[in-house]
């Protein structure tokens, strides 16, 4: 026989096992574990609708057309009762882009600056319709009668509102 025929018998050949991966048959902790599609996709879906509702609660930091209806007619509200407190004719201007305050002394109008009354801009794409020329001119007399009755409408962005005062002095917000 030949010398390479013999094996010594330190020398076995490999078995033959089937091929099992180095991870299979052991157990992992709960720390190893991570999560699972399923759990992932939970949370994003839970963060989305959290996140919506937050964004639909905000307030338009504008604020809504009313609101700035119901700031006008308190202002209003305000000039006409100071004419009767001061027994001296109050003046309400109105524009597209804002609003202001006068006051009858020495025979002639003068502009208040203070406030309540100081003269205020409508908020950012707010816009007065006020008659043909733009601009709208009222005064209260000392007993807080108005010269004549006035509409305002307020737009913006579809929302509307107006502030309405009639020729007893009430002044009223309407849709």
């Amino acid at each position: 026989m030949c010398s390479c025929a013999r094996r010594s018998p330190e020398f076995r050949a490999p078995s033959q096992a089937p091929w099992v991966p180095a991870f299979a048959g052991t157990r992992s902790s709960a720390k190893e574990r991570g999560f699972t599609l399923l759990e992932l996709m939970v949370v994003v879906a839970i963060i989305g609708f959290v996140s919506a509702a937050v964004i639909l609660a905000m307030p338009d930091p504008r604020g809504r057309v009313i609101e700035d209806a119901d700031k006008f007619a308190a202002r209003v509200s305000a000039a006409r009762d100071n004419a009767v407190i001061q027994a001296r004719p109050m003046g309400v201007w109105v524009s597209a882009s804002g609003y202001g305050f006068e006051q009858r002394g020495a025979g002639r109008w003068i502009p208040l600056e203070d406030r309540p009354f100081a003269t205020t801009e409508w908020r950012q794409g707010t816009g007065a319709l006020v008659g043909e020329s733009g601009r709208a001119q009222i005064s209260f007399d000392s007993t807080g009668l108005p010269t004549e009755p006035l509409i305002v409408r307020l737009v913006r962005e579809g929302e509307r509102a107006s502030v309405s005062i009639d020729m007893s002095g009430k002044v009223m917000v309407g849709g």
